[in-house]
């Protein structure tokens, strides 16, 4: 039976070529994956190994962080402590270390890298003059306060060589320094992307507020001391709020760091490489039903010289296995590829990487070698025990068996039940709001899997629909409409391939676009402010910044946002102090009742939920402990609707300040007298000196803040379900394939009664784009549900959400399924239509 299922593989090799595609292209998915993530994670290693090499031992702070108007705690890392450390036996150096936001300008005035990756640290040179942490590649380390110098990933990034002036600032007025140098580093802000300036240490510890305190200790030991001895010794000289570790301590949490963000990865990564090998199953099947169907005669004949049923489902399957192993053995060297192309996507992006070389671990290939083999012949099997069940008196009879309709009514019986289930588990979910989003999910699966059962059930009427259009196309579509009806369980399966990777990408359309479109209606209602300004690391802006921006021409009203925290009644919020004369004019919350009139008789305007939890109304009294542990006692004038936009407590700034020990605004709104454009906000700022720190937002930016993560989701999605689309498209080419080969005859009788070859190729492409758009519909109309019903609980959060359907993309992807169809039918239709008609017509 062996040497039969061998000659049977090379007999049948073109006809199975789809199938070895479909397997290697899943298995190229999971072993890139594999091997991606094990480079990424090996290079990260080595470089935060190698930033560690001059670290025995670490001292760090782990004094708790003080509370939004608390009193700052003594320091722990001082100079003192310093001192002391470098005097210990054992010790052949003590660096204290600071570093801190520091908003870096481009050539074109934006600030380089994103949020808190723009960096600034200190240049501490040792006995030798240098820096162990940092090697120049150009120029020198800066020696005074008009110096800095910069890392060459980000001098190659922004085009600045030595020599230049540059503008930053940290938390304060801008700088223009000149470049003296340019270094490599290990450090792990600039392997993520951002950026790091060096300062002399001197300058470093006024710019970056660290006057008092280091924010670490690096001690290297002397020669013959090892660090465990050397941490000891550092323990013993200790306050209490410091700690102290190892190099190889450091070394390992940074390994456990990176493993774990490789890990949330890497299972995202698998997640998708999983939808394209359930997809690949149904190529699979397919083949093998067809390969089966096509050896029916064959088959009758082995069991009736004496082969058991366990003989032929094992020659199947044996089959099955030499396929999957060729294709895993294929997809774990594509896979290779795969990895090297998704760093070169990634890099593409912008974000950064470490280098390193490709690290292919014995692991992937064997995960490799079976995931292919076990999908492979898990899709098989159930072919196989159908091609065991034929009795030898087949032999005589037609070569292609139909499926009886007994089975058909069995398996529209199980659909329907699994369909229904699924459908009241996701009504159920979506009724649960966020609760209910575990069975929600179950539910999708569930309806997913029932849809499929059910796809020849459901075929008939869905073509028959388009049996007036194809008509009208003459032989050709009225043939291309027999032929996707002839037989369902084939049609079924080739769009349940595709149906799958498009119900995924309408649902997550059809959530990205309502939830975009619900942020837009946030910022338009919640938002009167025409601006935003605040810092760029969300850290507080200084007082003085709102000053300016209140004097300035064509401004209509300003006011402060200013952050304070305490226990209202018992619960811990946090307190928003705003201008009571003008926050009207910049917030429009939506209120249930009351305003923001009172707000300047100590009133306060709090959300919905805070004031059902406290169980507060119009006119209570809202009893209030701050943080400073002094107390007041105000009054509710307002209770509103919170969203991500305005939430939280809000009182007049006179009520926060005083509980302020450095008051900072977190952010400053501006409204302007004719509105948000260009010249406006060119105005603000060069209001505020130009300094890259400050971010600078209108009402659209905030909104596409918010929506950005949305917005990178849905690209990453479209680009890994297109793994699972193009095995799909070799699912239509398989089906095309086969059929024309057992429609040989067939196609042989059209032409010799007058059919000529390009009616011939009409008609297979017509029968392409019917299985193609039928598989598009279930899936759009799925995803649709789907996501109508994730929209509910959504909704409840969200109140301006609202689903929008995306008409235009939903007729891209309708225009790309008839498009798939066309161009999977390209082959077989050439090959269709240069059958000699003759020897098909001889053809069994």
């Amino acid at each position: 039976m062996f040497r039969t299922a061998l000659r049977n593989v090379l007999a049948h090799k073109a006809r199975l070529l789809m199938t070895v595609l479909a397997v290697m292209l899943g298995v190229a998915f999971v072993s890139g994956t594999l091997v991606f993530t094990d480079t990424v994670g090996d290079a990260y290693k080595n470089k935060m190994s190698r930033s560690f090499d001059h670290t025995s031992v670490s001292v760090r702070s782990n004094a708790a962080m003080p509370e939004d108007g608390a009193s700052e705690p003594e320091a722990v890392l001082t100079d003192g402590l310093l001192t002391k450390i470098r005097k210990l036996p054992g010790t052949e150096s003590a660096t204290g270390v600071v570093s801190g936001f520091t908003a870096l300008a481009d050539k074109q005035g934006k600030l380089v890298g994103k949020d808190w990756g723009t960096m600034g640290a200190n240049y501490v040179p040792g006995p030798d003059g240098k820096d162990a942490r940092y090697s120049f590649s150009t120029g020198r380390a800066p020696r005074s306060s008009g110096e800095i110098a910069l890392d060459s990933a980000t001098a190659g990034r922004t085009g600045y060589r030595v020599g230049d002036t540059v503008r930053l600032s940290t938390n304060g007025p801008v700088m223009k320094p000149r470049i003296t140098g340019v270094f490599h580093t290990d450090d792990g802000h600039v392997i993520a992307g951002g950026s790091l300036v060096l300062f002399d240490n001197a300058t470093a510890r006024t710019a970056l507020d660290k006057t008092s305190e280091y924010d670490e200790i690096t001690v290297a030991a002397a020669s013959g001391t090892s660090e465990e001895a050397l941490k000891s010794a550092v323990e013993k000289i200790l306050p209490k709020d410091a700690e102290a570790v190892t190099g190889r301590t450091l070394a390992a949490e940074q390994e456990e760091m990176i493993a774990k963000q490789t890990a949330s990865m890497s299972s995202t990564l698998l997640y998708f490489a999983a939808i394209a090998l359930f997809v690949g199953i149904f190529i699979i099947a397919n083949t093998f039903t067809m390969l089966v169907s096509q050896r029916t005669r064959e088959l009758a004949l082995m069991r009736a010289v004496g082969a058991s049923r366990r003989q032929v489902t094992r020659s199947v399957l044996v089959e099955a296995l030499l396929v999957g192993v060729v294709a895993a053995a294929s997809g774990f060297l594509l896979g290779i590829g795969v990895a090297v192309g998704l760093r070169s996507l990634i890099t593409m992006t912008g974000a950064s990487l470490p280098d390193g070389p490709l690290v292919i671990a014995p692991a992937t290939g064997l995960v490799s070698l079976v995931v292919g083999v076990v999908v492979t012949m898990l899709a098989a099997w159930l072919p196989g025990r159908r091609a065991a069940k034929v009795p030898p008196v087949a032999a005589m009879n037609s070569v292609h068996a139909t499926p009886t309709t007994r089975s058909l009514v069995v398996r529209n019986v199980i659909g329907s039940v699994i369909t229904a289930l699924g459908g009241a588990l996701v009504l159920l979910g979506a009724s649960m709001g966020e609760d209910g989003n575990p069975v929600m999910a179950g539910g999708a699966g569930c309806l997913l899997i029932g849809v499929i059962v059910l796809t020849p059930l459901l075929s008939r009427p869905v073509i028959a629909a388009a049996t007036p259009l194809l008509d009208r196309l003459g032989v050709p579509g009225r043939l291309a409409r027999a032929n996707a009806l002839r037989n369902p369980r084939r049609t079924a399966s080739t769009a349940a391939a595709l149906m799958i990777g498009l119900t995924l990408i309408t649902a997550m359309t059809v959530l990205a676009t309502s939830t975009q479109g619900a942020l837009d209606r946030m910022a338009a209602d919640s938002l009167k402010a025409d601006y935003t300004v605040g810092m760029a690391n969300y850290s507080p802006l200084a007082p003085e910044v709102g000053e300016k921006l209140a004097e300035l021409d064509g401004v209509a009203a300003t006011s402060p946002v200013r952050e304070a925290y305490g226990e209202a009644d018992g619960s811990y919020s946090a307190f928003n102090g705003v201008d009571p004369k003008s926050v009207d004019r910049l917030l429009g919350p939506d209120f249930t009742s009351g305003s923001f009139a009172g707000l300047a008789d100590k009133g306060a305007v709090i959300d919905r939920q805070t004031a059902d939890d406290l169980h507060l109304g119009m006119g209570d009294p809202l009893p209030v402990k701050f943080d400073d542990g002094k107390k007041d006692r105000l009054k509710v004038v307002g209770i509103y609707h919170a969203n991500d936009m305005v939430h939280g407590i809000y009182v007049a700034t006179s009520v926060v300040t005083p509980h302020l020990e450095k008051p900072g605004d977190e952010q400053v709104l501006v409204k302007m007298e004719k509105g948000a454009s260009e010249a406006a906000q060119t105005a603000i700022v060069n209001e505020l000196g130009k300094n890259p720190g400050i971010q600078i937002m209108d009402k659209e930016d905030i909104s596409n803040k918010f929506g950005e993560m949305i917005n990178l989701m849905l690209k990453m999605l479209y680009g890994l379900l297109g793994m699972a689309v193009l095995i799909a498209v070799l699912g239509v080419v398989n089906t095309l394939a086969m059929s024309v080969f057992e429609r040989k005859h067939e196609i042989g009788m059209l032409r010799a009664i007058g059919l000529d070859r390009a009616k011939v190729k009409q008609m297979v492409r017509l029968e392409s784009v019917v299985i193609s758009l039928f598989g598009a519909l279930l899936g759009i109309g799925l995803g649709i549900f789907l996501a109508w019903a994730a929209g509910r609980s959504i909704g409840e959060e969200v109140k301006t959400y609202a689903m929008e359907i995306p008409f235009d993309r939903i007729g891209v992807f309708l225009a790309a399924a008839a498009v798939v169809g066309v161009l999977a039918a390209v082959w077989p239709a050439r090959r269709a239509a240069r059958l000699n008609a003759l020897e098909a017509i001889k053809a069994e």
